[in-house]
């Protein structure tokens, strides 16, 4: 019963896995609060650059 019950537990493990691949991935990538910060920065000066030129 016990080596039946491993078996069992590996099989379900690796058919997760498997499908977890295949799942859509919607989770977007973690950009820490620094990173925003910095890319709102940038993102405020580039409008101002041409509007000059």
């Amino acid at each position: 019963m016990n080596r039946q019950k491993k078996l069992q537990q590996l099989f379900k493990a690796k058919a997760k896995k498997a499908s977890a691949k295949l799942a859509p991935k919607n989770k977007n990538t973690y950009i820490s609060k620094a990173d925003r910060l910095k890319l709102a920065a940038e993102a405020a000066q580039e409008p101002s650059a041409p509007a000059e030129s």
